[in-house]
């Protein structure tokens, strides 16, 4: 196991606290002008699932398990769990929703995802940085709209919904940044 400072946790990432295993649901830096900052983080127990919030210095140690990184493919959404394949094996197993946050808004099925597992079993999913998604949704296009214009809301095949150019029409295909949800360019 390593130790990381509490402001360099992000979500969905596992952490053991308490000698248990929880995976980082939330996190938020809390900045208090001459008090110091803290960070308000929302832990999640690994195996029964109870949400729990901790109050922690900045710089305070958190120790992180070992965990292999592996890639699996996300294969599609059975309830509230999402089904993933082991690319070397084809053993599919099923992830809990809390460890793929924003899968929904971004993954359409087949995308290769990279998996914190642990003991084997996953306890992380990390989001490919960029994915192409289809404009299924968007008001006309507007004649003489320029790039400097204001952006305009358009519905992706995922059903999330983001800002763009509006030049952008149904059908485009857009480059999507999943670690801030923006659109990035066409494709």
């Amino acid at each position: 196991m390593s130790a990381i400072k509490a402001v360099n946790i992000k979500r969905g990432q596992a952490v053991m606290h308490e000698n248990q295993l929880w995976i980082v649901h939330d996190n938020e830096i809390v900045a208090k002008g001459n008090k110091g900052s803290y960070m308000k983080v929302k832990l999640k127990h690994f195996k029964n699932g109870n949400v729990v919030d901790f109050r922690l210095n900045v710089n305070d140690k958190v120790e992180v398990p070992f965990v292999e990184d592996k890639m699996y493919q996300f294969l599609y959404r059975d309830g509230q769990d999402y089904i993933m394949m082991d690319m070397e094996s084809f053993d599919q197993l099923h992830v809990m929703a809390d460890l793929m946050p924003d899968a929904d808004k971004f993954l359409k099925g087949s995308e290769e995802v990279n998996c914190k597992v642990m003991d084997g079993a996953i306890i992380g999913v990390e989001l490919p940085n960029t994915v192409e998604l289809e404009v299924t949704e968007a008001p006309p296009v507007v004649k003489g709209a320029t790039a400097t214009n204001q952006n305009k809301e358009v519905v992706l095949e995922t059903g999330y919904k983001v800002r763009v150019p509006p030049f952008i029409s149904t059908g485009e295909v857009l480059k999507i940044d999943t670690r801030t949800g923006d659109y990035i360019s066409r494709v």
